[in-house]
């Protein structure tokens, strides 16, 4: 029993045809009526069939003839619209898929896809119908350019067969070259139908054919048997070839987000593809690089001849060599990587090319015995490596050993140089008796004193470790020094004092109010008077409170534009000058200008000691350019939204910030929240919205770190660990050998040990966040007098409030603040300090700090309880 065919118009008036399965033949004439309108001769032997519809597809499910002749019935469809389609019948020859194997890659490549472009139907395209079916390809006929082009643009089909037996029709070579002219044919075999040639003819060239964009062609045989054979050679060839190319895009994918820096030579060492891991640790941009001989590259010193050799000889006899290995970056640093070098063998045994992956030598605390093992391991019998904690400092400043060279300095007042000879002399007998310091003094002094057994020293350090404390030195009497005693206690204590009860002070709130000053209006061009104070910035003399004057107590915005314009801030960021800007003056908003000390004057005051710290040159080094972004950031938000009142208050008072943060470092994790809360809350004031996420939440986290370093509580132990891992090794080194180039290679060192990095940077910000006693004497002075009416102000309210009293001293009727400022230099700014200059070479400030404790010591002496002496009050 027969059925007539299925006919579905899509909306867009494409006609879909389907034989029933009982039909016995892909050539059929169809009339269907629908209403009025009858659709008759959809298949027609005929070429004027211009009221066909554009689009229509037949879809065949017989079996072709297997033997005898064929009958002109049997034929194919002629089509006039795009396509007439056959797919894979369950008697065809191939199986709907197939199993490629790649590399370690197994593939599924789904049937091959045809297209046959024939302007009339005869002997020939049925012979490649009948193939297709035959392999189980999927066939589709277009008998228009027009047809073949949308056609293809929609299946882009692997095989194309282009009739060129006739130019009547269609130009062959055009349809070719306008699907040549699409991305998707980069994958498409396209072959082209030639006629036959007599004995008499010349063969014509295949040249025109090429230049047109075929890939093969193919001589006029209607055999099903030769179009067969020409369709499956080309499958097994150029089809599965292109399919395994087509696979190297999800490998390229891979490599390309792959975190470790990955490149490709070929077998003469001519680079041909790094991937963006590469280039950022390199700093190189890919079209820098590719086409590039290796030896083209700048190579560091530190790479010996040997090395190089030995490299070259294990790879090129195509085994894999994997160690450590110095490496150059584009900005002139010295780099120690990882590095494994496989060589990819070719056909006949030959190396064809070599791939590298590189990653950073000692990444973190879990690697390093990797790291130590791998060093040994490639670099034995090198001296030239170190434990993380070695470095080649020798000949750091040759200017500073040379004492007899300084200028001399009044009597009273020690050289610059003499105070930097001495203060290196300081650096194994600093006066910070913290409890992991006598551990380390006694442990040393068994084993290099026999008299004391090791049972004795053992005892020792078991009573030290009994402390939960490490770090924090232990006070004398409150009678000895009282200054001392109520300073230290109000800035590292987390506050909770007793009351004359047994119960915390937690009953009253602190109410911290976050009402926003007005933000600034954009500014378009900075005043004169504001320009000509900023052209003085780079030097440590540099007033701010002159530039707080002048901008209105706006100072952070100005200098802030300023200082991050010089650093490179916002193409690191890849944030524009007014997204910057919006960002300073909303971080500046949320300072609050009635606060004596702890306004946005400080945290300008911060960025610029910051960002001269980072001019110097041994800082410099040691840092990358992410560190120089997260210290400059980090110190423009280290105190936003300070309420005038220490960490101890808000946990007396059982503020909301000491609920929320568990009395823990309550204000230095409160700057850090809200930065980045008022940052991502805003598009136009995120100026970290254009880096990708590793790099951010890198930046981020070097930025937490620092600003939580300024909490006191951990002060002796981050000054520790800097005069333990940083002064200590460059000064023996510096003491043991004097070599020429060594404090280069120092710093360059530096950059491998992240953990260095941190001690440095949180150092840093330490030191600029109370650099006061290192200004000149009148910008130290103002600080003092800014900070002293801050905490009187603390105590006034803490007597009204009934809270403890966290500062005593700090009483504005009996306070001596020459005696406050004394006892904080010498309790945390002078070993802190001498361990900073002994680093990063700053005699300016040092002198300034001498002569400011010099003003401080003439005011007690005359028992002055104020700034300055009652005559220069007056005067």
């Amino acid at each position: 029993m027969g059925c007539a065919p299925s006919i579905h118009v899509s909306q867009s008036g494409v006609i879909y045809c389907r034989d029933s399965d009982e039909s016995n033949s892909p050539h059929q004439t169809t009339t269907i009526s629908q209403g009025a309108s009858t659709l008759h001769g959809l298949f027609v032997k005929s070429d004027a069939a211009d009221s066909i519809p554009a689009v229509l597809a037949y879809q065949s499910r017989q079996q072709p003839p297997c033997s005898g002749p064929r009958r002109r019935e049997s034929r194919a469809p002629r089509c006039c619209g795009i396509e007439a389609e056959t797919q894979t019948s369950s008697s065809s020859l191939k199986a709907s898929a197939t199993e490629v194997q790649i590399g370690p890659m197994r593939l599924t490549q789904d049937p091959v896809q045809v297209l046959l472009i024939f302007a009339k139907e005869d002997n020939q395209s049925d012979g490649f119908w009948w193939a297709c079916d035959r392999a189980g390809y999927r066939c589709n006929i277009a008998r228009t350019p027009e047809s073949a082009l949308e056609c293809f643009l929609d299946k882009h089909q692997e095989i194309i067969v282009i009739d060129h037996r006739n130019s009547r029709y269609f130009d062959a070579e055009d349809i070719c070259r306008s699907i040549r002219a699409t991305k998707p044919s980069e994958h498409t075999v396209i072959l082209a139908v030639v006629p036959r040639t007599s004995a008499d003819q010349e063969e014509t060239s295949v040249l025109p054919l090429l230049n047109a964009g075929f890939d093969r062609q193919f001589m006029e045989n209607s055999s099903i048997t030769a179009c067969y054979n020409e369709l499956i050679q080309i499958e097994h060839g150029e089809v599965r070839s292109q399919f395994k190319l087509r696979a190297c895009n999800a490998v390229f994918t891979a490599l390309e987000h792959c975190q470790e820096a990955i490149e490709i030579t070929s077998e003469d060492h001519i680079i041909q593809y790094v991937n963006p891991a590469f280039e950022q640790m390199m700093g190189y941009h890919k079209g820098e690089l590719i086409g590039k001989e290796l030896t083209e590259l700048p190579k560091s010193d530190k790479n010996r001849a040997d090395l190089s050799d030995s490299i070259n000889a294990c790879i090129k006899k195509g085994k894999e060599w994997q160690g450590v290995y110095y490496a150059r970056r584009k900005s002139g640093d010295s780099i120690q990587q990882h590095v494994k070098i496989t060589p990819v063998i070719g056909q006949g045994g030959k190396i064809r090319h070599f791939v590298s992956l590189k990653r950073l030598r000692c990444t973190n605390e879990n690697n390093k015995q990797l790291c130590k093992s791998h060093r040994d391991e490639n670099y034995s019998g090198d001296n030239s490596q170190s434990e993380s904690h070695s470095f080649k400092c020798k000949n750091r400043r040759k200017d500073s050993i040379d004492v007899k060279s300084t200028t001399s300095q009044s009597s009273d007042a020690p050289s610059v140089q003499t105070r930097r000879y001495s203060s290196m002399a300081r650096i194994h007998s600093m006066t910070i008796e913290a409890p992991i310091t006598k551990v380390i003094n006694i442990i040393n002094a068994a084993q290099e004193n026999s008299p004391i057994t090791v049972a004795e020293a053992l005892d020792r350090v078991l009573e030290i470790l009994r402390t939960t404390e490490l770090y924090s030195p232990q006070l004398g009497t409150k009678d000895e020094d009282p200054h001392t005693s109520d300073l230290v206690g109000g800035l590292m204590t987390d506050g909770l004092r007793r009351l004359s009860g047994n119960e915390y002070a937690c009953s009253k709130n602190l109410n911290l109010s976050h009402s926003h000053l007005s933000v600034p209006n954009t500014i378009n061009d900075v005043p004169p008077c504001i320009a000509q104070l900023l052209d003085n910035e780079e030097s440590w003399d540099f007033n701010i409170f002159e530039l707080e004057a002048v901008t209105n107590k706006r100072p952070l915005v100005y200098l802030g534009l300023k200082v991050f314009g010089r650093f490179g801030v916002p193409e690191f960021l890849n944030c524009s000058e007014a997204t910057l800007r919006a960002w300073l003056q909303v971080i500046e908003a949320n300072y609050h200008s009635s606060n004596a000390y702890h306004n946005s004057t400080h945290a300008a005051d911060v960025l610029h000691a910051t960002a001269f710290f980072l001019g110097k040159e041994r800082v410099k080094g040691s840092l990358d350019h992410l560190d120089e972004v997260a210290a400059l950031i980090a110190a423009t938000i280290h105190d936003v939204d300070h309420p005038g009142r220490t960490n101890s208050f808000l946990c007396n008072a059982g503020s909301e910030l000491a609920v929320l943060y568990n009395d823990t470092a309550v204000l230095e994790s409160h700057h850090t929240a809200l930065a980045f809360q008022l940052t991502a809350k805003d598009s136009k004031c995120n100026i970290f919205k254009n880096i990708d996420r590793n790099r951010y939440r890198t930046l981020r986290q070097a930025i937490i770190d620092m600003v939580l370093a300024t909490e006191m509580t951990k002060h002796f132990e981050h000054v520790n660990k800097f005069v333990n891992s940083i002064n200590k090794p460059m000064a023996s080194e510096e003491t043991g050998s004097h070599n020429e180039g060594s404090d280069c290679e120092c710093t360059a060192n530096m950059k491998n040990f992240p953990d260095n990095q941190t001690l440095i940077k949180r150092m840093m910000i330490k030191c600029a966040d109370v650099a006061n006693p290192c200004r000149p004497l009148e910008l130290c002075i103002e600080w003092a007098g800014r900070i002293s009416e801050e905490y009187f102000a603390q105590t006034d309210e803490e007597k009204r409030q009934g809270l403890p009293v966290v500062m005593p001293v700090f009483d504005r009727n009996t306070c001596s603040i020459p005696k406050s400022q004394i006892s904080f230099i010498d309790y945390f700014i002078t070993d802190m300090f001498d361990a900073w200059d002994a680093f990063a070479h700053l005699p300016v400030l040092m002198q300034h700090l001498a002569n400011n404790y010099k003003h401080w010591k003439m005011l007690d002496e005359l028992k002055c309880k104020s700034l300055r002496l009652p005559s220069e009050n007056n005067n």
